[in-house]
Order: C-alpha cells, then sequence, then structure tokens
C-alpha cells in the first residue's frame, strides 16, 4: 500500500507562516502526499511551491465553525479557485443541520460544490449516529465528492469513537462515495484503523511523523 496517495498533508495552524507553509509544501512532495491542506490565504503559495507535482492544494473554507452566511462562503471559494486550490475542504453549516433545516444545509452546499470539487466537513463529534447518517447522505446529494468527519479544532472524539464515525458514514454513503477521515489521526496504527474502517482519505498534521515511523518499521 503507498500509504502516502491516501494523506493529506494538513497546517491549519493560526500562527503558521510563510515558511511554515514552505515546509509543509515540501515535506508533501518529498513523501508524494494526496495533497496539502491549508488555510485559503495560503493557497497561492502552495500552488507555487507545488508547481510541477500532482499534489493537490486544498482549501478549508470556513473553518473550523461553518458559521458563516452562504455568500460569504461562495464568496471564500471563489477567492481560493482564483487562487489555484483543486478542492475544498467547506465546514458544513452545523447549526442549521442541528435545528433540521436541512434543505437550507443542501442548498448552501451544493453552491459550495459548483465551484471546486468538494469534500464537506460534518464536524461528527457534534452529531449523533442517526445525524452522522443523515449528514453523509446530505452531502452525496450535494455534488460533493466526499464527506470528511471533522475539522479537528472542535468535538474531539477518540480514535475508537472515530472508527465508529467512519463505519457510519460508509454504511450511509454505500461502497463507492469518499469518505476522509481528519482529527487526532497521529499514528501509523491510527491511519490503518480509518481506512479499514472505510476510510479513502487521511486528512493529518502527523504525516511526516506516520511517514517516518512507517519508515522505521519498514527497515
Amino acid at each position: 500500500m503507498e500509504l502516502a496517495k491516501f494523506i493529506d498533508h494538513t497546517n491549519l495552524k493560526a500562527d503558521a507562516t510563510e515558511e511554515d507553509i514552505r515546509r509543509t509544501c515540501q515535506e508533501a512532495k518529498k513523501y508524494g502526499f494526496r495533497g496539502v491542506c491549508l488555510n485559503p490565504r495560503w493557497v497561492k503559495l502552495a500552488k507555487e511551491e507545488l508547481r510541477g507535482s500532482r499534489i493537490k492544494v486544498i482549501a478549508v473554507i470556513d473553518w473550523p465553525c461553518g458559521a458563516s452566511p452562504t455568500e460569504v462562503r461562495v464568496f471564500q471559494t471563489k477567492i481560493a479557485k482564483k487562487d489555484g486550490a483543486d478542492e475544498l475542504d467547506p465546514v458544513m453549516d452545523i447549526g442549521n443541520f442541528k435545528m433540521g433545516k436541512y434543505d437550507l444545509v443542501l442548498e448552501d452546499l451544493k453552491k459550495l460544490a459548483k465551484v471546486l470539487p468538494t469534500k464537506v466537513i460534518i464536524e461528527s463529534g457534534f452529531l449523533t449516529d442517526e445525524e452522522i447518517k443523515k449528514a453523509s447522505q446530505l452531502v452525496q446529494e450535494s455534488n460533493a465528492f466526499c464527506v470528511k468527519t471533522s475539522t479537528g479544532a472542535e468535538s474531539l472524539v477518540d480514535i475508537d469513537e472515530k472508527v465508529k464515525h467512519v463505519k457510519i458514514m460508509r454504511k450511509a454513503v454505500g461502497p463507492k462515495f469518499l469518505i476522509k477521515a481528519a482529527g487526532g489521526i497521529r499514528t501509523l496504527k491510527d491511519v490503518k484503523r480509518m481506512l479499514e474502517a472505510g476510510a479513502n482519505i487521511i486528512g493529518t498534521s502527523a504525516g511526516l511523523a506516520i511517514m517516518e515511523e512507517k519508515e522505521v518499521k519498514s527497515e
């Protein structure tokens, strides 16, 4: 298994500097990660750093709360596209979802998915099992191509609970729709458990450490 191809190498730190983002991109190139996942302000820089590679530049949108008006969210996505983003990872409007305003949630997500290929973060730690199922199905209906567990910034859950969430999501969306597991995935064992549960993509800020662990265990 070429593990790196499953990993979106992530740097969403509020205090990240230009040097930090360049380093994240260089790490991605070293291992051939699937993508780099960054705050929108860094998209243009990452696109320059990764020029000539197949590594995707992924912009989080309305991170981490998903609480901005749709107009603001769409504006963010259009700027990200203009700056060179390949994919979007927006946070679902969790408040509207919890209030049962599914039509509004779906309308919002459809508008975002029209701009670029989209993986929607449902922040599963805030949701019941039934809500995880419903949210996953809304994401599938929105024309996004992937449903993502969490931001890792809030509603922190342990790995056992996250495995359970991924399994619920897989059952909800069927065998072909993509699932991205993220938030607190820090070891090679964590990655393997997520993939076995049904995840297709792993979002982690520990990509470098995970690959170094893999190299040590391969020796």
